[in-house]
């Protein structure tokens, strides 16, 4: 019998209920399509969601109907789910993980589109191996100024001797993201970010800001470094974003940032494709990339070492 005459399916050994349930109108994009994309991207989601904390956005009805974002879990969640107790202001919260396909499509059974990251894993929490920069353009600005404001910032960073990698946000913007070896704390890791940032924005002010203030923005790109904060996340490389037409945060080879990329191009109808057609993973050294933040990267930022 059919999914539709059964009212559910099986991914990954975990059954979907409502599998025909359309989530995105724009490319009759349905629940089983949604746990089916999670399932065939596995190979490259997964190395990004190892040992980290997730945040979640669910949809249990699909975009249209209304999300919300999710941080703690509870026991009726799958057992193919991965739990972790972090200690937060107010007691102890449950924090989903996910270590194989069968738990990401685990998530999607309970309405959840989106995967957001921390940028620490459970081996240390207190120490980030990850620097992320979401620049974050004003929707009078261009595209190719956004491509242009990545590149810049990849040029910075090569200056201090640090190698970035570039994704797309799922939205108008681009993640540069910086992998570290987990040696300095959050706070280290986000003075070192804003010292950058403020150094972007005093430089070209017309074009950059460092202040999350709506009135800074206005023709401006607002580079975001808060996300180095201990709690603070970023979307995973490979979500899906629950917005009109089903975007997904793709990673990028730099070479790819121009031309007729625009930030809608890659979405759950076309990104597995993609990945079978690349010559290589834009993102394959990025986990092996061990640098730290040093002393003389930081007196070239001002910051006292």
């Amino acid at each position: 019998m059919s999914a539709a005459q059964t009212g559910s399916a099986v991914v990954a050994g975990v059954r979907i209920s409502h599998p025909q349930r359309v989530l995105f109108d724009e490319l009759g994009l349905t629940k089983l399509a949604l746990a089916k994309y999670y399932e065939s991207v596995a190979e490259w989601l997964l190395p990004e969601l190892r040992d980290r904390p997730l945040s979640l956005v669910r949809c249990p009805q699909g975009p249209g109907e209304g999300c919300f974002y999710q941080k703690h879990i509870d026991k009726a969640w799958s057992a193919q789910i991965d739990r972790v107790p972090i200690r937060e202001n107010d007691g102890e919260g449950i924090y989903a993980m996910a270590h194989s396909a069968a738990a990401v499509v685990g998530l999607v059974q309970k309405g959840v589109i989106e995967l957001h990251v921390w940028g620490a894993t459970t081996r240390d929490l207190a120490e980030p191996d990850r620097m992320v920069f979401d620049l974050d353009p004003d929707p009078a600005v261009p595209w190719r100024e956004v491509m242009a404001a990545a590149r810049l910032t990849r040029d910075r960073l090569d200056d201090l001797g640090l190698a970035s990698f570039v994704k797309t946000s799922g939205g108008k913007g681009l993640h540069v993201v910086v992998p570290l070896s987990p040696r300095h704390s959050w706070d280290e890791v986000k003075d070192f970010s804003r010292a950058l940032a403020d150094s972007i924005a005093a430089d070209e002010p017309q074009r950059f800001t460092a202040r999350m203030a709506k009135r800074e923005r206005p023709r401006r790109i607002f580079i975001d470094y808060l996300r180095n904060s201990p709690g603070a996340t970023t979307v995973a490389a490979y979500s899906v974003r629950a917005r009109s037409g089903a975007p997904v945060s793709t990673p990028l080879h730099w070479d790819e940032l121009g031309g007729r990329m625009k930030p809608s191009s890659y979405h759950a109808g076309n990104v597995v494709r993609r990945l079978k057609g690349l010559h290589s993973d834009p993102w394959k050294t990025l986990r092996r990339t061990a640098q730290t933040l040093t002393a003389p990267m930081k007196r070239k930022l001002g910051i006292s070492p």
